[in-house]
């Protein structure tokens, strides 16, 4: 008798994954000798890819707890090793003793590093934002620590489909719209396996498998926004509008990841042709372009002078495109991130202050 479906399922979205990563890592470490001519002697045998390290980021939660098991679960039948990395935001009483509990649990399921990270919560953006930055920075700071190939995340389609409701609640765009990208970080550092399963099947196979989970009290805390989202505004969507509306924002979330896509290389490309010789905008050259690549482009020139992504939304951008197409002689624009944008001589200057 197999597994229950639960368990299965979620032990083949991780498999997927791991393979996509152990075909990655061979690809890059290919060390194929070139052939030797004729008569020449033969060099030494390549040696082989080292077994790369998959790291999961777990929490505790049923999400991340289903994933941590499945992951420990398949890289044993793989030429992978398996870790696991908890963050502890020192946001709640206690939090050193729940990590500690977090890693103890990664270690009885195999998983080899294991470990908490403490992390110092700013307030850049808000609560939740400021959060995730420290956490994303953390597990950055662990992959590079340990050599890891890869990070799993336990997001499921349910967060996805909150995200893309949130992007749309902040007149965010398309690319706010199309939600979490299946890999995305540093060289593809982050894999989440579970964005096209419910957050039922992972609570459900954690029962069966009788693993213990911790339930987040600051996901049922309405003084944050997600939550306030999830134990109301999706639960009131689907009562007026039918049973399908998460799946309905997550298949959105493709579609709009697909024109983001399209979008972005369109943008990327017509960087190069706005700038002049310094390398600073010019703001003749951007009026000439669609709205949608002239705005990609200053939002991608602010982040890179230093405004935080998470905290710059389609409004800041909006200011900033009014430099070009509305110039009326404003004043300097402030972002998030201390930075600032302003219009001199026919030329966008974005620069942190």
């Amino acid at each position: 008798m197999g597994p229950h479906p639960a368990v299965a399922a979620i032990r083949l979205a991780v498999r997927r994954v791991l393979h996509d990563v152990l075909t990655e890592h061979s690809r890059d470490h290919d060390t194929i000798a070139p052939a030797a001519s004729a008569g020449a002697p033969a060099g030494p045998a390549p040696l082989p890819a080292p077994e790369p390290l998959v790291l999961v980021a777990c929490s505790g939660g049923a999400d991340s707890m289903a994933l941590a098991s499945a992951l420990a679960f398949e890289s044993r039948k793989l030429s992978l090793r398996a870790g696991g990395i908890t963050v502890d935001h020192g946001l709640q009483y206690g939090s050193d003793l729940r990590a500690a509990e977090v890693v103890s649990r990664m270690t009885a399921l195999g998983l080899e590093p294991a470990e908490a990270i403490t992390v110092r919560v700013g307030r850049e953006g808000g609560p939740e934002a400021a959060a995730r930055d420290a956490r994303y920075a953390a597990l950055d700071a662990a992959a590079e620590r340990h050599g890891a190939a890869a990070i799993l995340l336990g997001h499921t389609r349910d967060d996805q489909a909150e995200t893309v409701l949130l992007g749309l609640a902040r007149g965010s765009g398309t690319r706010s719209l199309s939600g979490m990208a299946a890999v995305s970080g540093t060289a593809g550092r982050y894999r989440r396996p579970f964005l096209e399963l419910d957050r039922q099947t992972a609570r459900k196979a954690c029962m069966v498998q009788a693993l213990p989970v911790w339930d987040d009290p600051h996901n049922a805390d309405p003084a944050y926004t997600r939550s306030r989202l999830r134990q109301e505004g999706l639960p009131a969507l689907e009562k007026a509008l039918g049973k399908g509306v998460v799946e309905a924002l997550a298949r959105t979330a493709q579609l709009s990841r697909d024109d983001a896509d399209a979008l972005d290389a369109w943008a990327l490309e017509a960087d190069a042709t706005v700038r002049d010789d310094a390398g600073l905008l010019e703001c003749a050259k951007l009026f000439a372009l669609p709205p949608a690549v002239r705005r990609r482009i200053v939002r991608r020139a602010v982040i890179e002078a230093g405004s935080p992504a998470g905290s710059l939304f389609a409004r800041h951008v909006e200011e900033v495109d009014r430099l070009i197409t509305s110039w009326r002689g404003q004043r300097a624009i402030n972002l998030p991130g201390r930075v600032v944008a302003r219009r001199q001589g026919g030329r966008l200057v974005i620069r942190q202050s």
